[in-house]
């Protein structure tokens, strides 16, 4: 390790982190040559997750080092307040320069009412939706990622400038790309390869005995079976986004070439979450499914080995530990500060980087927000994952026997069940965490649902809540009936 290494941390929106040449998957062989040469001058981790699968509470966790749950975390609405301090404050206070370009979009109170009354209601089983699937586009030359291009030219301009300095630096570049809506130029359709567009599973409500997973289908507003036409379209289009933002990883890279850093900066490039686009039937992202949970995750720099894959389950949580050992920074020196947790969760990836050994063997994702039912939780260890979904029937699935998770073994391998279920008890209070979302979602719920009443526009913002909706049209609402209220009723009796 340079004893003054610089960090650049690429950040990505919504990527699923087997979808990648580098990564082997087929469709994207020629799509992707910047990331697949990043990965040939670095490591990379196959076997890479979020902490949480949606936006806020990913970041906000990323940020601070921290499960989503210590600082309740719970949904896109509650993110990091004013006062708590992230691997930024950390690296500013060490002499590093630090600039973060893009939609950082880990703070509290950004999101919208749906995002919000969504998760506060989530217990109530509503089977209304509460999203829609989004329409995908083709669009003309230049039309498409402008706001990314800019941000991206942005985090150039900031390498090139910080480079001058005499401090090392820390330049973190997020985009909005590979979020939805489906959006993408020819162009990048073109680099694709439409014979190797895989078609998942595709199958409705038929078939599914897990109410949990029943549940969020029909919040999802996928609970009747995706033509193979419509997937088959989503999905180019989406591989079609992720080589758009090969290209502007391409940029990044030949910056740092042209100014000679390569020997001296650690570039990594991740995302936040995954996007279904069509697996499990399902779009968006919220659920503990591979394509939802599992995240891209590359690291080059000075001493990392070139051209190694790591097979270990790593996440998200591990990078503030990466960072402070990147910087030769202890943590120490500031978990007794105000607004610092005592100490970081993850664990830091430099020993594999350099080709050493881990010591934990298991990633632990969680998730309390909207378009579930229920707190839910994902253990990865070895080839399984188990999946909790409080209150219901738990899943587990061998990844190497089974990568699509058609074949739910919880009630085949009990062992296994409960060799997970072990690990992850000794680790997390799954049922108190729960408990303690939950009373925070009845406490806002019924804070709200006052004013509402009181202002006149409880019934109004529900029907628009559940139909799809923040704002629509009136022809596209769905009035709300006594049955939906008599659901929010009984659930706040009960609770």
């Amino acid at each position: 390790m340079a004893e003054t290494a610089n960090i650049i941390f690429i950040h990505a929106e919504s990527m699923d982190g087997r979808k990648m040449g580098c990564m082997g998957h087929p469709a994207l062989k020629n799509a992707t040559p910047n990331l697949d040469r990043l990965a040939s001058e670095g490591v990379l981790f196959r076997n890479a997750y979020t902490n949480c699968p949606v936006c806020n509470p990913s970041r906000a966790s990323m940020w601070t080092g921290k499960y989503p749950n210590y600082r309740d975390c719970w949904n896109n609405h509650e993110g990091l307040r004013d006062g708590v301090q992230t691997w930024q404050d950390t690296l500013n206070a060490s002499g590093y320069r630090t600039k973060a370009i893009g939609p950082i979009d880990y703070v509290y109170g950004k999101h919208s009412i749906r995002d919000r009354v969504g998760s506060w209601t989530r217990a109530a089983m509503i089977e209304r939706p509460i999203v829609r699937t989004p329409l995908q586009m083709v669009v003309g030359p230049g039309e498409a990622n402008q706001r990314d291009w800019q941000h991206t030219h942005n985090a150039m301009k900031e390498i090139s400038e910080a480079a001058k300095s005499a401090r090392p630096f820390w330049t973190y570049l997020t985009t909005g790309l590979v979020h939805p809506a489906f959006v993408a130029e020819q162009r990048h359709l073109d680099m694709i390869d439409t014979n190797a567009i895989d078609i998942p599973p595709l199958f409705g409500l038929a078939g599914t005995t897990n109410p949990a997973v029943r549940q969020q289908r029909i919040l999802k507003n996928c609970d009747t079976e995706f033509s193979e036409s419509m997937v088959r379209e989503i999905r180019h289009i989406y591989f079609a986004m992720i080589a758009a933002l090969d290209e502007m990883v391409g940029g990044v890279l030949q910056q740092v070439d042209d100014l000679g850093l390569a020997d001296s900066t650690y570039v990594i490039f991740s995302s936040d979450h995954g996007e279904m686009a069509g697996e499990h039937n399902q779009v968006l992202k919220r659920n503990m499914f591979e394509a939802s949970a599992h995240v891209p995750l590359i690291v080059r720099g000075p001493g990392v080995q070139h051209g190694v894959d790591v097979e270990d389950p790593v996440s998200l949580l591990d990078l503030y530990p990466t960072f402070m050992d990147m910087a030769g920074i202890d943590y120490a020196n500031f978990s007794d500060r105000p607004g610092y947790a005592a100490a970081l969760d993850g664990e830091s990836l430099l020993s594999l980087l350099e080709g050493g050994k881990r010591e934990q063997d298991w990633t632990m994702c969680e998730y309390h927000g909207d378009r579930v039912c229920t707190g839910t939780y994902m253990l990865r260890q070895g080839d399984h994952k188990l999946i909790r979904h409080v209150g219901f029937d738990s899943e587990l699935y061998n990844l190497s026997r089974d990568p699509d998770e058609t074949n739910d073994l919880v009630h085949q391998e009990p062992e296994t069940v409960t060799s997970l279920e072990t690990v992850l008890d000794a680790n997390f209070d799954c049922e108190g965490i729960d408990a303690r979302a939950k009373a925070y979602d009845r406490a806002e719920f019924v804070k709200w649902r006052e004013t509402a009443i009181a202002e006149g526009i409880y019934e109004t913002t529900m029907s628009h809540v559940y139909s799809g909706f923040d704002r629509q049209c009136i022809e596209d609402m769905r009035p709300w009936t006594k049955d939906d209220e008599s659901k929010i009723e009984a659930w706040l009796e009960a609770a």
